[in-house]
């Protein structure tokens, strides 16, 4: 008896979709694992996973600008708008809010209810300065600096410390100016 082919594709889609970012989820468990068996130090996880998200928020910017059809944002505050709202949905299939503006708009929190990356961890109490998800604010800071802005991410709260949500506070350092290796007028 020949298999049965499935009705709708997006069924398949979503399937093939729940087993990558499960797969995602647990290679990043085993790369976090490896950086404490190597490291033997909280603070040089956290500094390395901070460090792997920048590398790769500098690329994936790319990728962000490619596929979703963003035009260019005005200001820091639709940025972060941006970042939390389509791109976290794009990468990670969770949105976030932005919240805690200071008066100046150059520093905020984004919040997330949802982390697929926490799904199957558990901290053993010799790791609890480790901010797993550390990869994340590399990543925003990475992303952010290669659309000129310089900024420091930092983890105000973590559910894996106890804490009800996932909350980065992103801070604007210095607005860049872009500048061209060459004149429009040669």
């Amino acid at each position: 008896m020949a298999p049965v082919a499935p009705r709708s594709g997006d069924a398949i889609f979503a399937s093939v979709e729940r087993v990558n970012a499960e797969l995602f989820t647990l290679t990043y468990g085993a790369i976090v694992r490896q950086l404490l068996t190597d490291l033997e130090e909280v603070d040089e996880v956290n500094k390395q996973l901070d460090q792997m998200g920048y590398n790769i928020g500098i690329r994936l910017i790319d990728e962000f600008l490619a596929k979703s059809n963003v035009s260019k944002c005005v200001d820091f505050k639709e940025t972060t708008d941006i970042i939390a709202k389509v791109g976290f949905k794009m990468f990670l299939g969770v949105t976030a809010s932005v919240t805690n503006w200071d008066a100046d708009g150059t520093c905020c929190s984004i919040v997330l209810d949802d982390n697929p990356l926490v799904d199957f961890v558990e901290l053993p109490d010799n790791c609890q300065g480790l901010y797993y998800c550390n990869i994340l604010s590399g990543v925003i800071r990475g992303a952010l600096e290669m659309v000129s802005m310089k900024t420091e991410v930092t983890w105000i709260r973590d559910v894996l410390r106890g804490d009800d949500v996932f909350e980065l506070q992103v801070k604007l350092l210095k607005q860049v100016s872009e500048e061209y290796p060459y004149k429009d007028d040669e």
